[in-house]
């Protein structure tokens, strides 16, 4: 799909930022500290902060995602197989509930709700979809991390639920371009492509 000229009914429509995260961002999180940081990436709180900014001075909703790890004795944290391969270094105390390096890059605060989440999906065992309905909300606007990972899953599981997805081509990002770009491709059939400023044209 291509993203047409209609307004947006703010009441209707949320921002969903994808695990835009001090653990995933900031050079001191968990990424940071162990040199996984892409400028793609570190480039989105900022390009975010006007339609996140727009849509709060439109009194609509900006919803965070969360990635969690679950702490369990001692404060070890559960971690998926696949994910100690691909990321060693985690550890105790990143992706804590509650803590630093959990929570949104200070960027884009405040948000509206917070949805903790344990896996790709942020629909995945999780409240969001209960939260949706309970504001009404059947605009989704996706942004955030990565673009083939949370992002990708997420907006795929919108999308089965009747959601109206939009994907800010320009507001997620990959640890790979070729990999975003093929992303981006690969969700067209379930969701309006645009960009930032784009999208900002129809918010009113």
């Amino acid at each position: 799909m291509t993203a047409g000229a209609e307004k947006l009914n703010l009441e209707r429509t949320a921002l969903l930022l994808c695990d835009l995260q001090n653990d995933f961002l900031h050079p001191d999180g968990a990424y940071g500290r162990n040199g996984m940081s892409k400028p793609e990436i570190s480039a989105l709180p900022d390009r975010l902060k006007p339609v996140a900014d727009k849509i709060r001075s439109k009194n609509g909703w900006v919803i965070s995602t969360h990635f969690t790890l679950v702490e369990g004795k001692n404060g070890t944290p559960f971690i998926s197989e696949h994910l100690r391969e691909l990321r060693p270094f985690l550890g105790e105390g990143d992706f804590k509930s509650g803590s630093w390096g959990h929570d949104i890059i200070d960027t884009l605060n405040p948000v509206d709700i917070k949805i903790e989440k344990i896996a790709f999906s942020a629909f995945y065992m999780s409240r969001l979809d209960w939260v949706l309905k309970k504001t009404g909300i059947d605009n989704l606007i996706f942004a955030g991390i990565v673009t083939n990972g949370g992002v990708a899953s997420t907006l795929r599981d919108a999308h089965v639920r009747d959601y109206h997805s939009f994907l800010l081509s320009d507001g997620c990002a990959a640890f790979n371009l070729d990999t975003h770009e093929t992303a981006v491709a690969a969700l067209a059939p379930v969701a309006e492509i645009c960009t930032c400023s784009k999208i900002l044209e129809r918010l009113v």
